[in-house]
């Protein structure tokens, strides 16, 4: 059974720094196409970030987070990471990891991108503040 625990997230002044971990177990294969998606009441979910595990140089980023955000995996700890930078009041949203392995590297992105993923982490909450 795959399980994707986040950890992280929290409250932070505009323009400041926060970290999500999104720890997986379970999976049934060596490589994972994993995204990050945040979702705020009465708005639809929108898929921020990505990342394709195990080899392939996949990364995605949405255009609202492009040079603030970065999505990086440390493969042997099953960890992804969202470094989140120069934060501003509208990144305030619940935040999921979500991850499926029915997807190769060169069709992960597309996969995060309509939101095709099996699994999904128990959610954080991410508030910043002006």
């Amino acid at each position: 059974l795959v399980k994707l625990v986040e950890s992280g997230g929290g409250s932070a002044q505009a323009g400041g720094s926060l970290t999500l971990s999104c720890v997986g177990s379970g999976y049934y294969h060596s490589s994972q196409c994993i995204g990050w998606f945040r979702q705020v009441p009465g708005k639809e979910r929108e898929a921020v970030a990505g990342i394709y595990t195990g080899g392939g140089d996949m990364k995605y980023y949405a255009d609202s987070v492009k040079g603030r955000f970065t999505i990086t995996s440390d493969d042997a700890k099953n960890t992804v990471l969202l470094r989140m930078n120069n934060l501003s009041v509208e990144d305030t949203a619940m935040y999921y990891c979500a991850a499926t392995e029915r997807f190769a590297y060169w069709t992960c992105n597309d996969a995060l991108q309509r939101g095709d993923v099996d699994y999904w982490g128990q959610g954080s909450q991410v508030t910043v503040s002006s």
